[in-house]
């Protein structure tokens, strides 16, 4: 049987990505977290879910540090990224390797070509002349380059919500990430655009790793390797994909699956 602290015996040979041990996480006096061991495996999608105010949202943006930037906030615990603590990589660097892309889409404003340049701009990444291909093979990747390649110095904000959202993950692929970290992407999107997002994330496995929090259980099982229930900041079961919706070991992923709460 399969435990929270554990991935399933078939894969353990597999050298995880991302190892959380221990992870408690407060705010204030409110601890968030209980105790969260978990590990994600490289090019395999991992996502979290759970209802509303579990954790799941907490625990991934502690993966690359954003909740640094809260006041009273604190860690207990280790995060290792291919086996370094997380808190011993220079934040800046964390966040080029481990790139995030949040609930809402959120271009910058400017052009559809300076929102995906300026990560390689920033970084120092690419020359100038190098920079048009860059720009192009990230929409390639994110799956909207046919749709946006006549219009790049338009604004991002002409662009529809589902677009925008692309936009944003072509932006976070630009600068290369090893892990991509996707923090409700497709909640604000309809069916279409959402079905989108899911494709792009296929083509992008065999790139990066990939951790998505989402509330939409039938996503969850169409795009994850891995899945993570979490109930009241605990992580409750973790296995494959196919086992939490098939053949959970604990009722409370049971019950959560089969709508009997949540």
């Amino acid at each position: 049987m399969p435990t929270s602290t554990s991935i399933p015996a078939s894969t353990a040979a597999q050298a995880p990505k991302l190892r959380a041990s221990n992870v408690n996480f407060f705010y204030g006096a409110f601890q968030a977290l209980h105790d969260i061991s978990i590990e994600m495996l490289e090019h395999k999608v991992t996502a979290l879910i759970g209802p509303s105010g579990c954790g799941k949202s907490t625990f991934l943006r502690n993966l690359n540090r954003i909740n640094d930037t809260i006041k009273n906030s604190r860690m207990e615990g280790k995060i290792l990224l291919d086996n370094e603590d997380v808190r011993a990589v220079d934040v800046t660097s964390l966040r080029r390797r481990v790139g995030m892309v949040f609930q809402r889409p959120n271009p910058f404003p400017k052009s559809i070509f300076e929102n995906v340049a300026y990560g390689l701009k920033i970084n120092g990444m690419a020359k100038r002349s190098e920079m048009r291909d860059r720009v192009e093979r990230s929409l390639q990747r994110a799956a909207l380059w046919n749709e946006v390649k006549d219009k790049l110095q338009e604004s991002a904000y002409a662009l529809s919500g589902g677009q925008q959202q692309r936009l944003c993950i072509a932006r976070a692929l630009a600068v290369d990430p090893e892990v991509l970290l996707l923090d409700e992407p497709c909640s604000a999107l309809d069916p279409i655009a959402t079905a989108k997002i899911e494709e792009c994330l296929f083509t992008l496995k065999d790139q990066c790793t990939m951790v998505i929090v989402t509330h939409n259980m039938q996503q969850a099982a169409r795009v994850a390797d891995f899945t993570g229930f979490f109930l009241m900041g605990r992580l409750i079961e973790y296995s494959k994909t196919d086992v939490i919706f098939r053949n959970p070991a604990k009722k409370e992923t049971e019950d959560y699956i089969t709508g009997r709460f949540g």
